[in-house]
């Protein structure tokens, strides 16, 4: 699985590691956040995001 980087922080999204805090489980690909997701550092879109 891919990792992806927000282009205003940097910020990485670790699939591996999902984002528990937002309610997101470990091995949730980037690609199946859900809509509303955003980056827990900075708060942008998930548009805002490159793959790493």
């Amino acid at each position: 699985m891919k990792k992806y980087v927000c282009n205003t922080c940097g910020y990485v999204y670790d699939p591996a590691k999902g984002d528990p805090a937002n309610g997101v489980p470990p091995g949730t690909p980037f690609e199946q956040l859900p809509a509303d997701w955003h980056c827990p550092e900075c708060g942008v879109g998930k548009e805002d995001f490159s793959p790493a």
